[in-house]
């Protein structure tokens, strides 16, 4: 089947086959928006359906004609936005980690896979299917809406978004617009070590589209990720600087991973950022008018589009122009906002209740059960650190901000418990090594245990401190355990004087002019005469024991 669309005035209108058109014809005709409070006639409340499977389709194609929208470009003279505040806000769309689609049974581990493989009726749109709600999907949603300090709603309602784009079969959206799940929630960031709250309104289950993949004048459709469940988390506009998002975004994405509600992982999609900005005159009230940036794949990329987004609007306002109410795309490779269409508003969409699914009530019993299985969040998780371990500040929000990480380093240290010294390693010697081979945590050699092990070697003064970070490197190619290789590669610390003494007496008679310069009163030449004793023993001599041998050889020839 083909599916051809023209592009006009930015507004993409699909044409459909005849029997959704009907479709779409009947339910506009015949279901009325129903009020806030009315409830749903019997036959459209939501029943079980079987789901069937017909194998992997075909990609759907349809013509994609060019538009070229030349960008503007400011010239750089940043002292324009001084003049002005920023006012952003911040959509979140989220998938959330489910076994099962939103509302049908289809698998929803669908990144590489083929496309069009993981599709059945009801994700695909076709008339006469009905949609069923993924009671795993509404729990993780009421699992974030507490972590990020959200009212759980105990009515909640899903709504039709009505729009028409290639990549949304239905022709709708199954969102939730007037009664969402949660909402009046925040975030805490910290920005140049200044607390900052950023206000959620509201944050509401909806379902993913489709995806679509542009080759000249031909774009085909993979319908794999239709219906995957997504929560769209919504700020208050109460973010003030680029570098502010980029805070907001770094936390809310280290909640979700604590919680285990999603990924987070923007490359694949599973976590997609739509920032809407305005400026304002410094000391002003007033809203100025706000462009939205859609679907930015990196953290990164949110913070250079809104820099450059307010750049542009400053350059607008100070020449005298007028902000336009528009939706931006970011074009990477000219590190510029484009337009892609004219903004939508609320009334566009056209919402009304969706008649093929019944109302949400949420029982008090099963969020406070919920509420139970929450994790230590991150910034407890800091402070505790702080308290407990006696970190500083920074580390503790180093290991926190990952929390792999952070349950390594707690592993680690119940075996060994100098806090501090386990932390060194771990943001040190082990993230060089991590960034070196672009490991996570999970996948490092490394065992929180055999860390421990090879700290406690040190300490027991088995290895010295440049041994321990040659047999660390070894730990991390090898997998090896520390003491197996300090014991099978002869690396133990020599710590006996009597068997140091040869070696501490070789290299005086070998540096006469060192010796000289130390009775001549230059007492710093010892760490010199300490690093050849420590040549001369490959590293293995005691370094406290070199020294005093040394002082005791060389205040003698005094």
């Amino acid at each position: 089947m083909s599916i051809f669309f023209p592009l006009r005035r930015f507004q993409v209108r699909l044409s459909l086959s005849a029997s959704l058109v009907a479709k779409a014809d009947f339910i506009k005709e015949s279901m009325p928006n129903l009020r806030k409070g009315e409830q749903f006639p019997e036959s459209f409340k939501g029943t079980a359906h079987p789901n069937f499977r017909e194998g992997s389709e075909p990609w759907l194609r349809f013509k994609r004609p060019y538009v070229t929208i030349p960008p503007f470009r400011p010239d750089g003279e940043k002292e324009s936005t001084l003049k002005y505040q920023a006012i952003i806000g911040m959509e979140v769309h989220v998938q959330l980690q489910t076994r099962s689609k939103m509302f049908c049974s289809c698998d929803a581990n669908v990144f590489a896979e083929p496309p069009n493989s993981h599709v059945c009726p009801v994700c695909l749109g076709m008339p006469g299917v009905l949609p069923v709600i993924n009671r795993r999907a509404v729990e993780l949603a009421i699992m974030t809406g507490l972590a990020i300090n959200c009212q759980i709603a105990e009515y909640s309602v899903f709504a039709r978004k009505n729009y028409h784009y290639p990549d949304l079969p239905k022709g709708y959206q199954i969102s939730q617009y007037e009664l969402p799940l949660c909402q009046d929630g925040w975030i805490d960031i910290e920005v140049d070590d200044q607390p900052r709250r950023i206000g959620i309104i509201r944050a509401h289950l909806e379902e993913d589209t489709g995806k679509l993949f542009h080759a000249g004048d031909v774009s085909r459709i993979d319908y794999n990720r239709s219906g995957i469940p997504l929560l769209e988390i919504v700020t208050r506009p109460d973010i003030r600087s680029a570098e502010e998002a980029r805070q907001y975004l770094v936390k809310l994405r280290t909640i979700l991973r604590y919680l285990g509600v999603s990924s987070g992982d923007m490359e694949k999609g599973a976590m997609r950022c739509e920032p809407n900005v305005s400026l304002r005159p410094l000391g002003s009230d007033e809203l100025g008018t706000k462009v939205e940036v859609k679907n930015l794949n990196s953290i990164r990329v949110v913070k250079q589009a809104l820099e450059y987004e307010i750049q542009r609007q400053a350059k607008v306002l100070q020449s005298g122009g007028r902000v336009e109410q528009v939706t931006m795309g970011w074009d990477e490779s000219q590190g510029v906002t484009v337009v892609q269409r004219t903004k939508e508003y609320s009334k566009d969409y056209r919402y009304f209740p969706e008649p093929d699914l019944p109302p949400l009530e949420i029982g008090r019993e099963w969020v406070a059960e919920i509420r139970s299985q929450l994790p230590e969040l991150p910034d407890a998780r800091r402070d505790r650190f702080v308290r407990d371990y006696g970190l500083s500040p920074y580390d503790a929000s180093v290991l926190t901000a990952d929390r792999a990480v952070a349950d390594y380093f707690e592993a680690c240290v119940a075996t060994y418990p100098q806090a501090k010294i386990a932390a060194n390693w771990i943001v040190g010697d082990l993230f060089r090594r991590m960034n070196e081979t672009g490991k996570d945590i999970e996948a490092v050699p490394i065992t929180p245990q055999g860390l421990a092990e090879l700290l406690t070697l040190v300490e027991n003064k088995t290895i010295n401190l440049p041994t321990a970070r040659e047999v660390f490197g070894i730990m991390f190619d090898t997998g090896q355990a520390a003491r197996e290789i300090v014991t099978s590669r002869g690396l133990a610390q020599i710590t006996d004087e009597s068997a140091l003494a040869g070696a501490v007496d070789r290299v005086l008679a070998d540096h006469p002019d060192a010796v000289q310069q130390y009775l001549a009163g230059k007492v710093t030449v010892v760490q010199f005469l300490i690093g050849q004793v420590m040549r001369a023993t490959r590293g293995q001599a005691d370094p406290q024991a070199v020294k005093r041998l040394l002082q005791e050889r060389l205040d003698a020839l005094r």
